[in-house]
C-alpha cells in the first residue's frame, strides 16, 4: 500500500546502465540524466564523495585513500553496493525536483548485456530495487537498442543489430520480438582504449592513462584506411627516463593499435550471420544491419563489417541513446512489449 502511495508520485524510469555511462529516460519527459558510470569513494570511511561528471574528472588525481572507480565492468556489476548507491544517486535526481516531498518508488525499465548469467541478472535487479524501485524490468541491451533505432523487431522479418558500448558488444538477429541470433563479446570501447595504452608503452616506451587513450581514439582512431591523414598528440611518462614525454601519433598507427580488437568484432558480426536462417539472411540483405553505442561512431566500422559481412551496414540515427529511448519506449508501452522482457527473478 505505501509502495502504491508513493509510486503514486513516483517518476517511472528507463535505464541504460552501462560500463562507461548511465542515462536515464524519464516517462512523458525523454532522457534527462547522461553521465559517467564512475564514483569516487574515500576508502577510509567508506563514504562515496562525488558521482557521475565530478567522478569522472577525478580519474588518476586522486590521493591514495580515495579511489574513482567503474562499478561496473564488461557491463555487469562488479562492485554491488557502490553500483546500489548510485542507481539511488540517478533516481533521487530525478525527483529532487518533485513538488511533493515523497520516497521515489519508481517502475524501472534496465537494459543488461545479452547472455549475462542468472547471478549478473539478479545483482542488477537486486541494486535497482534497493536503490528504491519498486518494480524492476530487465530487457537486452540488444533488443531495447534495436527498439530505440525504431527497427520492426515484432514483425516477421529478420532485423541485425550491433550495440557496440563501452564494456561489451552484442551482436543480435530478431524477428517476432524474439533473439534468433545472439553473441556477446567482451571486445569494445574499453578494449580499444586499453589496445592503445599498450601500444604507446611497447612502441614508444610512453605510459599513459585511459582517459588519453580514449581521447586520441576519439579524436583520430578509424577502423578502415582513411581518405585523409589525421595525427594527435600523445602525453604521458617516460617509462626509461621518468620524466614527462609527449609524441605525436598518426590515424595509421592508432588503427595499427586496435587491429586485432576490431578485427574480431568484424569475424564475430560476421560469425552472427552464418548462424543466422537463410530466410532472415535474405531479410538482412534487404534490410541491412544496424551499428548503435558510442563504439559505432570509430570512423570505418561500418565499412569494415560491410566488406566483412557484404551486407550493407548503416550506424542508428542517435546511437549513443538508442538503448535507454529503447527502455523509454518499453516504459511507454509496457502492455505491447511484455514479451521482449527478461523473467523476473521474483516471478
Amino acid at each position: 500500500m505505501i509502495d502504491k502511495f508513493f509510486g503514486y508520485f513516483s517518476k517511472d524510469l528507463g535505464i541504460d546502465l552501462g560500463t562507461a555511462n548511465t542515462l536515464v529516460y524519464v516517462r512523458g519527459k525523454g532522457i534527462v540524466i547522461n553521465e559517467p558510470s564512475v564514483v569516487a569513494v574515500n576508502q577510509k570511511t567508506g563514504q562515496i564523495i562525488s558521482i557521475g561528471e565530478a567522478a569522472k574528472s577525478m580519474v588518476g588525481r586522486t590521493p591514495t585513500h580515495i579511489t574513482a572507480t567503474r562499478p561496473l565492468v564488461n557491463g555487469v556489476i562488479s562492485d554491488f553496493e557502490v553500483t546500489e548507491q548510485m542507481l539511488r544517486f540517478f533516481i533521487d535526481k530525478v525527483h529532487k525536483d518533485s513538488m511533493f516531498i515523497v520516497i521515489p518508488r519508481p517502475r524501472v525499465v534496465i537494459g543488461i548485456p545479452s547472455q549475462i548469467t542468472e547471478v549478473e541478472k539478479r545483482a542488477v535487479e537486486d541494486a535497482a530495487r534497493n536503490a528504491g524501485a519498486r518494480e524492476v524490468f530487465l530487457v537486452e541491451e540488444p533488443v531495447a537498442a534495436a527498439i530505440g533505432a525504431r527497427m520492426p523487431i515484432q514483425d516477421a522479418v529478420g532485423s541485425m543489430i550491433v550495440d557496440v558500448g563501452g564494456g561489451t558488444t552484442d551482436i543480435a538477429v530478431l524477428s517476432l520480438g524474439g533473439v534468433v541470433v545472439s553473441k556477446n563479446l567482451k571486445i569494445a570501447g574499453d578494449r580499444l582504449n586499453e589496445d592503445i595504452v599498450r601500444y604507446a608503452r611497447d612502441e614508444y616506451k610512453l605510459l599513459i592513462g585511459e582517459p588519453a587513450a580514449e581521447r586520441v581514439k576519439i579524436s583520430i582512431g578509424s577502423a578502415y584506411p582513411l581518405d585523409e591523414e589525421l595525427d594527435d598528440v600523445l602525453r604521458g611518462r617516460d617509462l626509461i627516463s621518468g620524466l614527462p614525454k609527449e609524441i605525436t601519433v598518426t590515424n595509421e598507427e592508432i588503427r595499427k593499435a586496435m587491429a586485432h580488437s576490431v578485427g574480431a568484432l568484424a569475424s564475430a558480426v560476421r560469425a552472427a550471420v552464418e548462424m543466422t536462417p537463410p530466410e532472415l539472411v535474405a531479410d538482412l540483405i534487404k534490410n541491412g544491419i544496424v551499428l548503435s553505442g558510442g563504439g559505432s561512431l570509430l570512423r570505418g566500422l561500418d565499412t569494415l563489417i560491410e566488406e566483412e559481412t557484404k551486407i550493407a551496414v548503416r550506424i542508428a540515427e542517435d546511437p549513443l541513446t538508442s538503448v535507454v529511448i529503447g527502455t523509454g519506449i518499453i516504459l511507454e508501452n509496457l502492455g505491447a512489449y511484455t514479451d521482449v522482457l527478461v523473467k523476473s527473478q521474483y516471478e
